[in-house]
């Protein structure tokens, strides 16, 4: 257990001592205003600090009861002492004001507390009785009773209190955090809270955690139920901001000097990933956290907290940097005019009766105040409090201290409206109503507001407390063995939005080993180029990194999502930014583009030679047989389907957009249908040899060409509906090829498209049938055997060409029909034309009528 302060404020009136039948005091024994030096008087429990009013006497005295066993046993924390400093000033600053409390003057009692509600009771029972047996209802003191309180920095200590101080209506003003619980106006009618609301307080942590971008956070608190509130709040605030809990970890206080509970605490803090960690609660539990022997690895952690826990070192502490760095939230306060000066004299030498002052004195300078103490020197007599470092007082009013001096300047205010209140009733009663109790006081109290000497406003009224404003704060250490706090920033939150928080981050010191702020996250940022990726069951802070799908980039560390790049760019290797996209199309230009067109060329030529070989041998027996016109015909139409082949070659425009299918299905309509005019001839000819055949009238007549033109018709139709419905048109396809835009035709309608083609196979299909069963019918030159071939050739071109035109893209796709198209023309050309033309221009013996009649057909 470690020695601590806390006060309570009291005002002594001439009252009677109480008696009842069956108890009495102790008469025999006076309970005078006496000194209580060191040894003197052992004393357990707390011993509160009592300000009470002596109207009878001109002068205030002061009363210490100092428990020896506790100065023996226990830590000392001189910091405390600052707030009895505070409590000083403010009753002489009173004292010397002529308008406040006219005749009358403040005196005090100061008495230490235990973190024990029986302890406490027991005490509190002592104090209502006197400074002898302990009575209850009664009071053996015979200066008077004290009426008010000052008292509570937890709200434990609050309660404990209550539980028997309400029993008298005494007034209770706390001076510790504002506790929502404590303003129950049913639970606790006679408790008034100084300090401010800190609901604040959980918003203005998360915000400093998001400017620093600090996702992954642990909370470590004191096991009581205000904790248990603020990390809950604390808790909410940060799901809202996406900001994670990385653990939670209470310290209880009856465990704190438990060496096992201590290192299990430790090594769950060296284990965790999170480099930030806030801590709150009340002193009295994590007091064994700051003074233990901590290892160094606790200098990786930014510690973040509120001034209420006390972050300074203790005196002679050899790890007393740990929390060098961390950030403290500390409530607003003004500078109360004197309070520095009033420090600077204060030494024991002024104030002999004050135990503390000495004991703080020879802690804080290490030395004696009195010859004879022990071996301690002697110390100086120029010896300053302004000359003390951190730890253990601040030069400037700490937010506790300037609590405990408003909460003295209300009581007094409170006093100074109710003592005119019954000097005026006394003079209209002719001094009949001289009765003053504790009770009285609540109703001016609860309506006191005023202005204290730093200019705030203090309003007691339970639902007028005012919202906590912060300064925050940073801890900084020193070689030399002294620490400093500095101003980095403030958090502001009646302030517009966007002007609550302000840091001056480059003023902040960091922890020893960051040098610069560090992020505080569960799993490493994802680069550029990957993205956040959950991690299932974790939170939402703890994630995998994934690379950004096909088509996005990410050019910032931790995003959440990948962004797409624009239409006409696409992603680089890695994945982080965006290029231009190459425009693209089956040019001339290009090795591919300049390959097919040159073949187009040299078959069409090669097509237009074999026509002017059967123009020149017109008359020969080879030329003429099979209908020489329809051998025109399909001539002239496989020339045009190699030309054709140049539409879908060059940068697409709207006009051979238009023109590239339509004359491919034509042209392709036009050779197909003279095959199969050509097959048809070639069967009646068959025919018309039988004797009293009636297609030998179908025999040398139009009926063919007339076939021709009618199938080219129905070609003609189809292509126009097509070109009227939903022609094709230029079109850029930016999806196919990541990292270029194809400059294309769209078809318009696929139904168009395919039905164009579909009237084409089924010409080729009828084609090859009819081809195919003439083949062994006698003819010249067996053309039927050359048609069926070349119409094999033909139909297995176009069936290969579909699924392979489907699983291509782009310029490739167009390449494939292209090559469709030569190799389905030069098949029907090498397979009709080429064996005719080899007779022709080399066996030309065998193209003579001469040569049929002596080698008849069999």
């Amino acid at each position: 257990m470690f020695f601590q302060l806390y006060f309570f404020l009291l005002l002594q009136l001439p009252l009677s001592v109480g008696r009842e039948v069956g108890t009495s005091c102790h008469t025999e024994k006076t309970f005078s205003p006496t000194y209580y030096r060191d040894g003197d008087l052992v004393v357990g429990g707390f011993f509160p600090l009592l300000l009470y009013k002596m109207d009878k006497f001109p002068y205030w005295k002061m009363f210490w009861f100092h428990p020896k066993d506790i100065m023996k046993h226990h830590q000392w924390q001189p910091r405390h002492y600052y707030q009895v400093l505070a409590l000083m000033f403010a009753v002489e600053e009173i004292n010397r004001n002529t308008k406040l409390l006219p005749n009358m003057t403040l005196g005090f009692h100061i008495l230490n507390a235990y973190h024990n509600d029986e302890r406490t009771l027991e005490s509190s029972l002592v104090w209502l009785s006197g400074q002898g047996p302990t009575i209850p209802n009664y009071s053996c003191e015979r200066q008077g009773k004290s009426i008010v309180v000052i008292g509570g920095a937890t709200s434990e200590l609050t309660v404990a209190m209550g539980s028997l101080l309400e029993l008298y209506r005494f007034p209770q003003i706390t001076y510790g955090l504002f506790d929502p619980l404590l303003n129950d106006p049913v639970q606790f009618p006679s408790v008034y809270q100084m300090a401010p609301r800190d609901t604040s307080l959980p918003f203005a942590m998360v915000r400093l955690m998001l400017h620093f971008k600090w996702t992954w956070v642990g909370l470590v608190a004191s096991d009581d139920s205000r904790s248990e509130k603020f990390i809950r709040d604390l808790q909410e605030e940060m799901v809202r901001n996406d900001v994670c809990v990385a653990f939670i970890q209470k310290i209880f206080y009856d465990v704190t000097e438990d060496d096992g509970y201590l290192s299990y605490f430790l090594k769950k803090l060296f284990c965790s990933t999170a480099r930030v960690i806030v801590i709150y609660g009340n002193t009295d539990t994590l007091l064994t956290l700051r003074f233990s022997k901590v290892p160094h690895t606790l200098l990786y952690r930014m510690w973040i907290t509120s001034s209420h826990w006390d972050i300074a070192k203790k005196p002679g502490y050899v790890y007393f940097d740990n929390f060098h760095g961390a950030l403290i939230f500390s409530d607003q306060t003004s500078k109360i005019p004197g309070f520095k000066h009033f420090l600077k004299t204060t030494k024991p030498a002024k104030y002999p009766e004050d135990i503390f002052l000495q004991n703080f004195w020879n802690s804080a300078f290490g030395c004696a105040s009195k010859i004879g103490k022990g071996d301690e020197a002697v110390c100086s007599p120029n010896a300053s409090l302004d000359a003390l470092t951190l730890s253990y007082l601040d030069m400037t009013m700490s937010h506790q201290s300037y609590t405990v001096y408003s909460a003295v300047y209300a009581v007094a205010l409170a006093l100074h409206e109710m003592f005119l209140v019954i000097s005026e009733m006394e003079s209209n009663s002719n001094g009949n109503n001289s009765g003053t109790y504790p009770w009285k006081l609540h109703s001016f109290l609860k309506n006191i507001q005023f202005n204290n000497s730093a200019g705030n406003l203090v309003v007691l009224a339970e639902k007028k407390n005012s919202v906590a404003n912060y300064d925050i704060l940073n801890y900084v250490t020193f070689g030399n063995d002294t620490e400093v706090l500095v101003k980095v920033g403030e958090f502001v939150s009646e302030a517009p939005a966007g002007q609550q928080f302000i840091i001056q981050q480059k003023a902040i010191v960091w922890p020893r080993t960051w040098g610069e702020p560090l992020p505080s996250i569960c799993d490493k940022v994802c680069s550029p180029g990957f993205h956040i990726k959950a991690q299932e069951g974790s939170p939402v802070c703890c994630f995998d990194c994934a690379p950004c799908p096909q088509g996005q980039i990410s050019n910032q560390t931790g995003k959440d999502q990948c962004m797409k790049c624009p239409e006409d760019q696409y992603p680089n290797m890695e994945r982080i930014h965006c290029l231009p996209k190459r425009v693209t199309f089956l040019a001339y230009e290009e090795t591919l583009g300049m390959a097919l067109a040159s073949i187009a060329v040299c078959f069409s030529l090669l097509t237009f030679l074999v026509l002017w070989v059967f123009v020149k041998h017109k008359d020969t027996p080879i030329v003429k047989a099979n209908n020489r016109d329809l051998s025109y015909i399909l001539l002239f139409s496989l020339s045009l389907c190699f030309l054709c082949s140049l539409f879908f070659i060059g940068r697409p425009t709207a006009t051979n957009c238009l023109l590239r299918q339509t004359t491919f299905g034509v042209m392709f309509t036009v050779a197909v249908s003279s095959i199969l005019a050509k097959t048809i001839t070639v069967v009646l000819a068959f025919r018309a040899t039988r004797p009293g055949s009636k297609s030998r009238r179908w025999v040398g007549s139009r009926a063919p060409i007339s076939l021709v033109v009618f199938c080219t018709f129905i070609q003609v139709m189809l292509c126009a509906i097509w070109l009227l419905l939903s022609p094709p048109f230029p079109d850029s396809d930016t999806n196919s090829d990541p990292e270029n835009i194809i400059l294309e035709c769209n078809e318009g309608s696929l139904i168009a498209f395919y039905s164009v083609l579909g009237y084409i196979a089924l010409l080729a299909l009828g084609s090859f049938t009819v081809a195919f069963l003439a083949r062994n019918l006698p003819d010249t030159f067996n053309e039927a055997k050359f048609i069926t071939f070349s119409m094999l050739v033909f139909c297995s071109v176009w069936i290969s060409f579909l699924p392979t035109y489907q699983s291509t893209k782009g310029k490739m796709m167009v390449a494939v029909e292209v090559f469709s198209i030569l190799s389905s023309s030069a098949g029907l050309l090498g397979c009709i034309f080429i064996p005719k033309c080899y007779v022709i221009l080399l066996q030309p013996q065998k193209n003579t009528k001469k040569f049929l009649k002596n080698n008849p057909i069999s």
